[in-house]
């Protein structure tokens, strides 16, 4: 399996097929279309031929030395195979190509599999804990939305 930039086919397999990758559409309006259109060339997918084993979405801010990741996905049946550690990887690489100096990732402070995975990669958690100790930025989505945001120096 090869990383390659996500196509429009990419697109619409998962977002029709979200519950496969997610266990549930709940994350389905985060995949704005946006993520293909104006930012293509930082959304990539990892195929097992025409099926799309995971995804990243992300892109390199223009304003700060900040790339973020979005999204990132791996279908069920595809895990424990190291596919978002690869796709990391390639946004990385990119990222640093384009002159970021920080990677940043954002998750809900339940997602505790989003929070290990993150700190495997070696980001480190911002804020100050939260109820049930991992560290949250509080209000960070408004008000009441607290969130756990993961950085890493490239």
């Amino acid at each position: 399996m090869d990383i390659q930039p996500c196509t429009k086919a990419d697109f619409d397999q998962i977002v029709t097929e979200i519950a496969d990758f997610w266990g549930s559409d709940r994350t389905l309006p985060l995949h704005h279309p946006i993520f293909l259109y104006e930012f293509g060339d930082t959304a990539w997918v990892m195929r097992d031929g025409d099926r799309v084993a995971g995804y990243l979405f992300g892109f390199v801010a223009a304003t700060s030395p900040t790339a973020y990741v979005h999204l990132v996905a791996v279908r069920s049946g595809y895990r424990e195979r190291g596919v978002p550690r690869r796709l990391y990887a390639r946004f990385i690489d990119e990222a640093r190509r384009r002159g970021a100096r920080q990677l940043k990732a954002i998750t809900t402070p339940g997602n505790r599999e989003s929070v290990a995975f993150h700190t495997r990669l070696g980001m480190r958690l911002l804020g100050e804990p939260g109820p049930d100790g991992i560290p949250v930025v509080r209000n960070y989505s408004g008000p009441g939305q607290d969130r756990v945001v993961m950085i890493m120096h490239l």
